[in-house]
């Protein structure tokens, strides 16, 4: 997992994916948790902006969550 962004650019693109794309985060989390099996990053945030026709800065963030939220899982 890599850190694409400050955290505050990673929050305050966060907080506008609802507005820009009409689905709260948790909604594309599930998207990228149901979506095919890929292992790196830039495949995923391609497949997300392929698929979806997300930004690239959207989709960044949105694959970064997901990465954030999966290992904080693992600690637990």
């Amino acid at each position: 997992m890599s850190q694409v962004f400050s955290e505050e650019t990673h929050r305050n693109l966060l907080s506008r994916i609802p507005h820009c794309t009409g689905r709260q985060v948790s909604e594309w989390l599930r998207a990228v948790e149901e979506g095919p099996s890929l292992v790196r990053f830039e495949e995923k945030v391609s497949w997300l902006r392929g698929e979806h026709n997300l930004s690239y800065g959207h989709a960044k963030a949105i694959i970064h969550e997901y990465d954030l939220r999966r290992a904080a899982r693992k600690l637990l």
